[in-house]
C-alpha cells in the first residue's frame, strides 16, 4: 500500500515538473522577443535625408560664386571643381562667362562628402549642332 501512494506522488510530481518545463519556454521566449521587438523599432533610423544621385541638370543658373566654385541652379548648389569641363556655345568657358537668369545643363556626382560636383556644364541655350549625315541620306 506504502508503495502505491509513493508511486502515485512520484507521479503527481512529474506531472507537476512536466507541467512547468512544458509552460516555462512560452513565458521565456515571449520575454526575450519583447525587448528585441523594442529594440528592432529603436534602432529602425527616422525618415533620412535623401542621399544625392548623380544625374543630368536642365534649368536656369540662379546664382553664381566665383570665390566659393559653385554655381546654384534652381534650388540645388553644385561644386565647380579643376576637373569640371565647362562650355558655352560649343566652346571651352570658364565661372565668368556664366550669365545669371541663362539656361544651363551638364551632369553632376556626389564626391565623398555628400556634396555634388558639376563634372559638365554646358551655359547658355544648346548650341546648335546640324547633323549632316541626316542631310547626305535623305538626298534622293
Amino acid at each position: 500500500m506504502l508503495t502505491i501512494m509513493m508511486n502515485s506522488i512520484v507521479r503527481a510530481g512529474g506531472l507537476v515538473l512536466l507541467g512547468f518545463v512544458l509552460a516555462a519556454p512560452p513565458a521565456v521566449s515571449a520575454q526575450t522577443t519583447k525587448p528585441n521587438q523594442a529594440k528592432g523599432a529603436a534602432e529602425q533610423k527616422p525618415a533620412t535625408v535623401k542621399k544625392p544621385s548623380a544625374g543630368p541638370f536642365h534649368a536656369k543658373l540662379a546664382a553664381v560664386d566665383k570665390n566659393g566654385k559653385t554655381i546654384t541652379v534652381g534650388k540645388r548648389t553644385f561644386q565647380i571643381t579643376s576637373e569640371t569641363k565647362l562650355n558655352k556655345a560649343g566652346k571651352a568657358a570658364t565661372l565668368d562667362d556664366a550669365v545669371v537668369g541663362e539656361e544651363v545643363s551638364g551632369y553632376v556626382k556626389p564626391n565623398d562628402e555628400g556634396k555634388l560636383v558639376a563634372t559638365k556644364v554646358n551655359l547658355g541655350p544648346k548650341a546648335d549642332t546640324t547633323n549632316t549625315n541626316i542631310d547626305k541620306k535623305k538626298k534622293p
